[in-house]
């Protein structure tokens, strides 16, 4: 049972990161790299999804749109706040920044995409994983297979060093959801995921908003080929940072500084072109009214 809202907003820098947990997780798996850019003098905030923080029941209750649905609210909180907003998050949470990008395009002004999963296809996904690809995928094998299947985290568990690995796992079998997100991800939970990724693939050329996209070499949860699918399919330019000794949650792992070192200077890049961008345009309309 969801008890409360774990959302939290850090920072007071007219440039807003919104920042979007992952399937099953918390906004407490962004709070590393929110405070850093906070410290950098920019605004961040981390909502928590609709039926997460709670158990299976209440993920069950919620589908990609209910989701979604958080994302925008929380695009309208922050843009109370901010002048620029750069949508971003961890795994799913990428995606769904994606697809917002693609609906409130002039109101998103930049993507940080960490480890985006568009296919759950990294080096540590078992065997069961091709269930995914022939089962969840389709409509026939969603009405027979995904009401039975689960997804239980498993070693690395996204975490490359072992201390930090540790904490993490034990956070997640300790019943409390809101600190780890839930151990087993159900079936149908991972279809919405798919049938989000369905929907954002038919987006991606109309994503005009620069991006930059950070995920680790290592991935254990998803390859770098859903880096490159985006690379090739989005609109807009696309820069790309690859770490070298982290796994997939890259936002708690070794290189979280790289991460937040990685983001801060997309952001201060962004405002700058921005801020240019303006300067080109008020001039000529100085210009006619003199």
């Amino acid at each position: 049972m969801i008890t409360a809202d774990h959302s939290f907003t850090i920072g007071d820098g007219r440039i807003g990161f919104l920042l979007i947990h992952g399937l099953g997780g918390t906004p407490l798996e962004l709070k590393f790299v929110a405070k850093g850019l906070a410290r950098q003098g920019f605004t961040v905030h981390c909502p928590q999804l609709a039926g997460h923080c709670g158990d299976e029941n209440d993920l069950l209750a919620t589908d990609w749109r209910d989701w979604y649905a958080s994302v925008e609210d929380a695009l309208d909180r922050l843009r109370l706040r901010c002048d620029t907003v750069i949508a971003g998050g961890l795994s799913m949470g990428a995606v769904l920044a994606l697809h917002l990008a693609a609906k409130r395009r002039d109101e998103v002004h930049g993507l940080a995409l960490y480890a985006p999963t568009l296919w759950h296809d990294g080096w540590a996904m078992p065997w069961s994983v091709f269930w995914l690809n022939f089962g969840i995928l389709s409509a026939i094998g969603h009405r027979l297979l995904s009401r039975f299947y689960s997804f239980t985290e498993v070693e690395p568990y996204g975490i490359k060093d072992p201390a930090i690995r540790a904490v993490v796992l034990s956070a997640m079998t300790s019943g409390d959801t809101t600190r780890a997100g839930i151990l087993v991800t159900p079936g149908r939970a991972i279809y919405q995921q798919c049938e989000l990724v369905d929907v954002v693939k038919r987006e991606l050329a109309s994503i005009a908003a620069p991006a930059v996209l950070i995920q680790a070499r290592d991935d254990d949860m998803s390859s770098l080929k859903n880096s490159e699918y985006l690379q090739r399919h989005l609109r807009g330019p696309v820069s790309t940072v690859i770490l070298d000794d982290s796994y997939h949650i890259v936002t708690v792992d070794r290189q979280r500084d790289l991460v937040i070192e990685a983001s801060a200077a997309f952001a201060s890049s962004l405002a700058a072109r921005r801020a240019k961008l303006a300067e080109t345009t008020i001039r000529p309309l100085r210009a006619a009214e003199t």
